[in-house]
């Protein structure tokens, strides 16, 4: 029972993680994407005031999983580090490169530190998204077994690859939105405009790659498709429709809160649909949850500290998040985006 609950904890770690994640992925994923130095001036200078308030704290989500993972989960902490290698050392080295190129591109005096530092975030941030939805594809597909040996092409599959795909079409579109709606608190009609119809472009793709995935998963994932197409999975999956609907809805009029809302539970609703469709297993199917979960006692003291830090971390990141969507923590000046030779960004 008790390794039930840390699964369900587990999982909804990682949709956390996604979604809060995901935004920051999505926005460097945009400043990769915003064009040269002139035409994508004013775009990167939005996403740099709208990240830095919080960027960091996203990783909260992240640190969660790793946790709950190894403690309460040290078989399947094992098999995936082990199967999956290659791409969770590409997503950590990605991750470390992508904070420290935001950090200091902002800093750095000269134009070529500048461009070099952005440019490592913007492919990092690409690129991280991508390797960790293909580990999660390799789960999803299970091909993380006891039998499976360290290779470099563990995860050269097609629910691998499409994983990632579907990762960085996610995080673009929930970069999309809450830059929109960023955009708006800003009072910057143009970017508002700007960034709603990337986010429905994205949203677009992310519908595509759904469906091819669905049908991939038939033959290379049957019983992650089944769950997908059955149950509680095919509930979530339905829940996620539904919110792309209504966030495309939402984003043909001026960005507000409720497109940021409906966004997350795109994501959110597609990652938990993943983890209920591979019940009984963490991965199908080859590892249920009671024959990947840890002795109970270490459970149990799992359990007690997760709550503990739930309680302590949830109301101080809600609060922050509060004070950034209110702009009490750092406002953006005219001469901000308005610098003088600054387009007015692509409006195409």
């Amino acid at each position: 029972m008790i390794a039930d609950v840390m699964a369900v904890v587990l999982l909804l770690a990682i949709a956390a993680y996604a979604c809060a994640g995901g935004t920051d992925y999505g926005a460097g994923f945009w400043d990769l994407t915003a064009g040269g130095a002139e035409r994508g001036r004013r775009p990167r200078r939005l996403i740099d005031h709208a990240m830095a308030p919080v960027w960091e704290v996203n990783n909260v989500w992240l640190i969660f999983v790793l946790v709950i993972m190894w403690t309460g989960f040290p078989v399947l902490f094992q098999r995936v580090f082990t199967a999956m290698w290659l791409p969770l050392a590409l997503a950590a080295v990605g991750t470390v490169l992508r904070g420290a190129g935001f950090a200091l591109r902002k800093p750095a005096r000269r134009l070529a530190g500048r461009r070099l530092y952005g440019a490592v975030f913007a492919v990092s941030s690409l690129l991280t998204p991508f390797f960790l939805g293909a580990a999660a594809g390799g789960v999803a597909s299970g091909r993380v077994t006891a039998a499976t040996r360290a290779s470099t092409d563990a995860w050269a599959n097609p629910t691998s690859v499409l994983f990632g795909l579907l990762a960085v079409a996610a995080t673009a579109s929930l970069g999309a939105v809450f830059l929109a709606a960023d955009a708006r608190r800003f009072a910057e009609p143009q970017l508002d405009g700007y960034f709603r119809r990337r986010a429905l472009g994205a949203l677009a793709a992310v519908a595509v790659l759904a469906v091819i995935t669905l049908f991939v998963t038939h033959g290379d994932a049957p019983h992650t498709w089944h769950g997908l197409t059955h149950g509680a999975g095919l509930v979530f999956v339905v829940v996620s429709a539904l919110a792309t609907a209504a966030t495309v809805w939402l984003l043909t009029r001026p960005s507000g809160a409720w497109s940021r809302v409906a966004a997350v539970g795109v994501v959110a609703s597609a990652v938990i649909a993943w983890g209920l469709a591979q019940r009984p297993y963490l991965v199908p199917t080859s590892l249920t949850v009671a024959e990947g979960a840890g002795a109970d006692t270490s459970l149990r003291w799992l359990g007690i500290v997760t709550l503990v830090a739930l309680v302590l971390v949830v109301p101080a990141v809600a609060f922050l998040y509060w004070l950034d969507t209110h702009g009490e923590l750092e406002s953006l000046t005219d001469a901000d985006l308005r610098q003088s030779g600054a387009g007015a960004g692509d409006q195409g």
